[in-house]
C-alpha cells in the first residue's frame, strides 16, 4: 500500500480540526497531511534522529521520545486523536501503549500489518515466514518485534475494555470490510475508552 493511500484513508477518520498525537510518526508525512488537508494541530513522537530532522524540515512539531517509556508526559484526554500507524508491532509494551493511546486521546486510530492475510497464511503453510509488500523483511532482519492479526487486535481491545468504533482492512489502497482478517494486508481500528 502506498504512503499516500494510507494517509488518505487515515485522514478521513480524523475529524476536521483535531488536536493529534502521532506515535512513531516517522518522517512526519501523515501529520503534515493532516495539518494541510484536515486543518489539524498536534505533535509527532519519533525516536530516530533522521526522522526527527525530516519532521522539522516539514514544519511538523515533533518530540524525540522513546515510546517504550510510555506517555506519562501527557495528561488524560489531552488529544482528540492519537495515531499508532505501523507502530504497535515495533513495541515491547504494545498492550500498555494501547491503553496509553486510549488514555491520552479521546479517540485512537491503530493500523498494523495483518499477519492473517491469505498470502501470509499460504507462505506459512509452505513452511516459510511471509515476505510481502506489507511485511518486506526476512524473519531474521525484521524491525517487527511481534506480528498480529485483525482478530487478535479485536480480542486485545476487548480485553483492555476499549470500544471499537470502526474496524476494517485495507488491501491495495481499498477498504475491505468483508472477511478483513483474511482479505486485507493492513488492519485499521478506531477506538476509545
Amino acid at each position: 500500500m502506498s504512503e499516500a493511500s494510507i494517509h488518505q484513508l487515515i485522514a478521513r477518520l480524523v475529524p476536521q480540526g483535531s488536536h493529534v498525537l502521532d506515535l512513531g510518526c516517522g518522517d512526519g508525512a501523515l501529520l503534515e497531511h493532516l495539518i494541510r488537508e484536515r486543518k489539524c494541530t498536534g505533535y509527532g513522537i519519533e525516536i530516530d534522529d533522521s526522522n526527527v530532522l525530516a519532521c522539522v524540515r516539514r514544519g511538523v512539531n515533533v518530540l524525540q521520545l522513546n515510546l517504550h517509556q510510555g506517555l506519562k508526559a501527557f495528561q488524560d484526554q489531552s488529544f482528540d486523536v492519537v495515531l499508532q500507524i505501523d507502530t504497535l508491532q515495533h513495541l515491547h509494551n504494545a498492550e500498555i501503549m494501547l491503553r496509553e493511546t486510549a488514555r491520552v486521546g479521546r479517540m485512537g486510530i491503530v493500523a498494523f500489518p495483518n499477519f492473517a492475510h491469505w498470502p501470509n497464511r499460504l507462505q506459512v503453510l509452505r513452511g516459510r515466514m511471509p515476505v510481502t509488500r506489507r511485511l518486506p523483511y526476512q524473519w531474521y532482519d525484521t524491525p517487527n518485534i511481534r506480528v498480529g492479526t485483525y482478530m487478535d487486535f479485536e480480542a486485545l481491545a476487548r480485553k483492555n475494555g476499549l470500544k471499537i468504533l470502526d474496524a476494517f482492512g485495507v488491501q491495495d489502497g481499498q477498504e475491505v470490510r468483508w472477511l478483513p482478517n483474511m482479505r486485507a494486508s493492513t488492519a485499521v481500528f478506531t477506538l476509545q475508552r
